[in-house]
């Protein structure tokens, strides 16, 4: 039986008329079109006049290259022709008001990774949908400042060896390739698992020293291996690409963390609660994972503000569920015993 097409799938989530439905499925139909142009360019590399250089920083602090740009501009043109009130991004201070009369929000970071431009690593777009509400004031970043539990889908586009979406409507995380022969996005993987186990974790070494105490531990404990209180060896994996390093969780399982550190400007995490943060939380947890900011469920975070960053830690349930343990009641982790008598690995 040959794979599903992703426009059979969304009529099948379609199924009668419904006017959330109906604009959720036209704007992942824009979506598709704007992420098949923004391939294309990436394909052309450094001889495309979007690969020309650095910007200066975004609304949050951020360098912008002109490839950030450059899918910023191909993904707000695109839903100017979407039933989407709101276009909110991690380019723009603020939110762009399209037609107050349309249903939809939606907070995108059009070009994820983009550190990885240069080195031909894999990059993405991470975009969250979520119903257009009103506020009193007309502040149009209000309907951004919604949990994540409101969310009524979300996805991500990864560029790399297949153009590949990652989508989720409710009803598990699917997984779609663009076919250059059919020309169209063909369904890969159906209701993606994330195993509740792993042996596997990502995290960004090199800040060893400015973590917490209860990541240092953690990762100490995984460093051991057979001889540690896990008691199995660990593989460590850092891609610095979300979507790369959540892809590559969805497919075989592992946990991926961002904490807060000591650094100035990463107390609070790095990655953005409404346009990263709460689109994968919404991907793992429809795949059976967990996502938190090492303590409290992600998707149950109230935003402040648009940009605002969040430490972060997803994947495999299990591992999840652990890592929080360490943050509120390490004595309660049987294995470690004595507990902090043990010196980790990156330490003399």
């Amino acid at each position: 039986m040959p794979a599903a097409t992703l426009d059979a799938f969304l009529n099948s989530y379609l199924g009668e008329p419904d006017e959330l439905r109906s604009a959720v499925v036209a704007t992942i139909r824009q979506l598709t079109q704007a992420a098949t142009t923004i391939r294309n360019t990436i394909n052309q590399g450094v001889l495309g006049t979007a690969f020309a250089g650095t910007r200066s920083a975004n609304a949050d602090g951020d360098i912008q290259k002109d490839l950030d740009v450059f899918a910023d501009d191909i993904f707000l043109d695109a839903m100017r022709h979407a039933p989407v009130a709101l276009y909110a991004s991690e380019e723009l201070e603020q939110p762009v008001l399209l037609d107050r009369q349309e249903p939809l929000a939606i907070a995108i970071d059009p070009l994820d990774g983009s550190s990885n431009i240069d080195t031909n690593v894999s990059i993405g777009t991470v975009f969250s949908l979520l119903p257009a509400t009103g506020a009193p004031d007309g502040n149009p970043a209000a309907s951004f400042l919604q949990a994540g539990v409101n969310q009524l889908g979300a996805g991500f586009f990864i560029y790399g060896p297949q153009l590949a979406l990652v989508l989720s409507l409710g009803s598990g995380t699917h997984v779609f390739v663009l076919s250059t022969r059919l020309g169209t996005f063909v369904q890969a993987y159906e209701s993606r698992i994330i195993p509740q186990r792993t042996q596997e974790f990502a995290i960004n070494a090199a800040n060893y020293r400015h973590w917490d105490e209860a990541v240092r531990l953690y990762i100490d404990d995984c460093l051991e291996g057979t001889e540690g209180p896990r008691e199995k060896d660990f593989n460590m994996r850092w891609i610095a690409s979300l979507v790369a390093d959540c892809y590559r969780i969805l497919m075989r399982g592992g946990v991926f963390l961002y904490p807060g550190d000591k650094r100035k400007g990463y107390r609070q995490g790095r990655l953005r609660l409404v346009y990263e943060a709460n689109p994968i939380a919404y991907l793992v947890e429809q795949a059976g994972g967990a996502a938190t900011d090492t303590m409290t469920r992600i998707l149950e975070i109230e935003p402040e503000s648009l940009h605002q960053r969040v430490p972060m830690v997803f994947g495999s349930a299990r591992e999840v569920a652990r890592i929080t343990r360490y943050h509120t009641e390490p004595s309660a982790i049987g294995e470690r015993a004595p507990l902090f008598s043990r010196r980790g690995l990156f330490r003399a």
